[in-house]
């Protein structure tokens, strides 16, 4: 039997493939097989891409128009998982849920009230001999330079003093309504200050109910994996912040003993504001360390300046070689440069308070990104605990059941 081979009939003629696509791309109903791969994966690529950002995008300017209540809650999740394990501490050892919550708060109100109450008070009481060394070191300058090499005569100075009080009248009113915008920020953070307590003292008393109720809004399907994730994120977070609390500590403590050795004013207090800039990673304790030069300079000159700046460069080396990798655990251990973007990202977005709550958020996402891609997300949890060494631990009435 004679079978008769298909045959293919070149383009020049008209004709088509054996496989019945047309030569001609104009005429192709596939025609976009006639565009290169990397062409068509790029356009694949892009549009899907363009949908993620513009997704982020929107979810951004969401948080960004309810600032005034995202950010007190992102405060309170971040005070809850730093309360939370004294907590469930307290209510293992028989107190009731209530009472541990009340006292655990109480506590911590009156320690950051104490705190604070001593960096105003000892910046008041410290405040005049600061102030005499300022009033000194500016009667140094006016003397160099009407005596130094550039010569200036008492009369330029005096003309400068009156242009820098005639600037300040002139513009008296725009001072005027930034006290009044300040004001109403006071009583913005007050309102804030007040939703943070109640938000966290629901986050401590049944934070876990909550995070369950709303994940019921996953199907059954996934519901498990997405609470998978969110205690693998919270836990990081909890990792996170008492780090980040130790780390603080340790700064505080090195450069205000440092300040105090050195005769420093105002030591305590500068140590003090050391501790609460740490919270911000990488940068916090340095601006706020920068003070201390800054006060360093102005009272004791430019020597106890360098001795200064020297002793800030050897706590940040201890915190970045030896407490951050000791302490963090590889279960929240994330590349430097992701920090800095993190922050700067933050701080563009918000200010300070993005700045604060950048890296938490990071923390939080990237263990709970992990646990939701993984293959077995318990064992991908397992894994983070091991990864911890001793930092976080979970304890197992912690956790709630697995499945819808």
């Amino acid at each position: 039997m004679n079978q008769r081979k298909p045959q293919i009939r070149g383009a020049g003629g008209g004709g088509r493939y054996a496989t019945g696509m047309s030569a001609r791309p104009s005429l192709d109903p596939y025609a976009d097989e006639s565009v290169t791969p990397l062409v068509r994966k790029a356009a694949a690529w892009s549009w899907r891409l363009l949908l993620i950002f513009t997704v982020i995008v929107v979810v951004l300017w969401i948080i960004l128009q309810l600032e005034i209540l995202v950010v007190p809650v992102a405060l309170a999740t971040i005070l809850a998982a730093l309360l939370l394990p004294v907590v469930d501490f307290l209510h293992r050892r028989g107190a009731p849920r209530g009472g541990a919550v009340a006292l655990v708060l109480l506590s911590g109100i009156a320690l950051f009230g104490g705190l604070l109450a001593f960096v105003v008070t000892q910046f008041i009481d410290g405040a005049p001999a600061l102030v005499g060394q300022v009033t000194t070191s500016i009667e140094g300058v006016g003397t160099w330079l009407t005596e130094g090499p550039l010569h200036v005569s008492s009369q330029q100075i005096n003309q400068f003093r009156d242009a820098a009080i005639e600037a300040l009248r002139s513009n008296q009113e725009k001072l005027t309504s930034g006290a009044l915008s300040t004001a109403g920020t006071v009583t913005e953070i007050v309102t804030g200050a007040l939703l943070v307590l109640f938000t966290l003292i629901f986050l401590l008393q049944g934070g876990r109910n909550i995070f369950s109720f709303v994940t019921q809004i996953f199907p059954s399907h996934v519901r498990g994996r997405v609470r998978d994730a969110g205690r693998a994120g919270f836990r990081s977070l909890i990792g996170y912040v008492r780090a980040t609390f130790l780390v603080a500590a340790v700064d505080a403590i090195g450069i205000g003993v440092g300040l105090a050795i050195m005769g420093i004013p105002l030591a305590l207090p500068l140590a003090s504001l050391v501790f609460m800039g740490a919270f911000v990673p990488l940068i916090g304790a340095v601006l706020t360390g920068m003070l201390a030069v800054i006060v360093a300079l102005i009272a004791k000159g430019w020597i106890y300046a360098l001795i200064t700046l020297a002793l800030i460069v050897a706590v940040q080396q201890l915190e970045g070689h030896v407490l951050q990798p000791l302490v963090m655990g590889r279960a929240v251990a994330i590349h430097p440069l992701a920090i800095v973007l993190a922050i700067a990202g933050g701080a563009v977005l918000a200010g300070i308070v993005g700045a604060l709550l950048a890296v938490p958020a990071l923390a939080f996402l990237n263990s709970a990104i992990r646990v939701l891609n993984a293959d077995d997300p318990a064992a991908e949890e397992a894994a983070m605990d091991a990864e911890d060494e001793g930092v976080v631990h979970a304890e197992p009435d912690d956790i709630e059941p697995k499945g819808g």
